[in-house]
């Protein structure tokens, strides 16, 4: 993730029309062979292997936190009172006390902010967006989502280490919940409203790994796998899941809307295209004609498209790297009062996506449902 958000800072000048030039004044790290080359690979003009100087930097004026989970609060914290502009890695924190903290930090400083909850940067799911306030899509009556992938089926995955510490629940806080479903609930919530309450259960299929450390056997007790059933505040119905053991899905990231004027599907395999189902008329309500209904598969890649005008000729796609370049020419540009595509998710807004994480780990534990709030 360093390295997507370092070419972020790099590139994004190369796209957009910018009010502010972007600097990569220095960078953060333990390991300071690992950080001189990352260093060198970036640009950074400099190296710290002790990140409260950087934040005390007057040279500074962003600072950018992609660390493992557990780090999140203390550095918010910080550069919120030291008056810095931040963005910060998904998931925002350990639990939803850590981050009503870090809400009430970046409050009392008044500092902007933004999550990296990249996908709402993807131009295919910004015109879901478009097409949901279009009304399009009508009152939904379904969401589902799936996000699936496969890389820790081995028992030989070690847990902890620089690689595997999302395997680590002191470090990670939580598995799949935190690290995947985390990005399909922000996506939910910014397409079809607040989630009210949650049904789910958790699965751990391997109890027990190798510490990539210690050497020693470890317990695993963070999730490899969770669904879940939830209500949201319009009424409509929603189901989830996600797995890190789902043999073949390598980023299977998916999310539909059934509505009473039409239908949305994405899938981030396919990430360029958008699926969409035309039955209404959104400003009349009428039935369009028999023969037009049915899916469309749209080739989001043109210059009418969400941030496509800033990329390539028509018909060639862009990559999981601009969604990071797009997310932060948004918040440079709102940051200087303009007007961006879409308006970041905050601090705040991903502390709200942490409340329904927390509140689907509870209702596993408990096996029952639990209201968000």
């Amino acid at each position: 993730m360093g390295r997507t958000h370092s070419n972020a800072f790099n590139q994004v000048g190369h796209f957009f029309d910018l009010p502010y030039q972007t600097v990569l004044k220095c960078c953060y790290g333990r390991n300071v062979e690992n950080l001189k080359k990352f260093q060198s690979t970036w640009g950074y003009e400099a190296i710290e292997t002790d990140w409260r100087k950087i934040v005390e930097s007057d040279e500074i004026d962003i600072i950018d936190v992609v660390t493992p989970n557990f780090l999140h609060k203390e550095m918010v914290v910080a550069a919120a009172e030291a008056g810095k502009a931040i963005i910060c890695e998904k998931p925002l924190a350990m639990n939803s006390a850590e981050a009503a903290e870090m809400v009430a930090a970046v409050e009392k400083a008044g500092v902007p902010t933004a999550v990296s909850f990249c996908y709402r940067r993807n131009p295919s799911v910004a015109l879901f967006k478009q097409l949901v306030d279009e009304n399009r899509i009508g009152r939904p009556f379904h969401y589902r989502a799936t996000y699936n992938q496969d890389y820790t089926i081995s028992k030989k995955v070690p847990v902890g280490g620089a690689s595997l510490w999302r395997l680590d629940a002191n470090v990670a806080g939580s598995g799949v919940t935190g690290d995947l479903l985390a990005h399909s609930i922000d996506s939910a919530e910014w397409l079809n409203g607040p989630i009210e309450k949650v049904c789910a259960h958790t699965e751990i299929f391997i109890k027990e790994r190798t510490n990539a450390v210690t050497g020693e056997k470890t317990p695993i007790t963070i999730d490899d796998a969770c669904m879940f059933m939830a209500i949201f505040k319009n009424g409509s119905n929603g189901l989830f899941e996600s797995s890190r053991y789902a043999r073949g899905r390598k980023n299977f990231n998916t999310m539909e809307m059934n509505g009473e004027n039409g239908a949305c599907y994405f899938n981030l395999e396919e990430p360029e295209y958008l699926q969409f189902f035309r039955y209404a008329d959104p400003e009349t309500g009428k039935k369009v004609e028999d023969h037009l209904t049915g899916w469309q598969k749209i080739l989001v890649t043109n210059s009418e498209h969400p941030y496509m005008s800033h990329y390539w000729v028509p018909g060639t796609v862009i990559g999981y790297e601009h969604y990071f370049i797009n997310q932060l020419a948004d918040f440079l540009i709102q940051m200087s009062g303009g007007t961006p595509v879409y308006p970041v998710p905050t601090i705040s807004d991903a502390a709200r996506t942490q409340k329904v994480c927390d509140a689907v780990i509870q209702s596993a534990k408990e096996e029952r449902w639990v209201d968000v709030e």
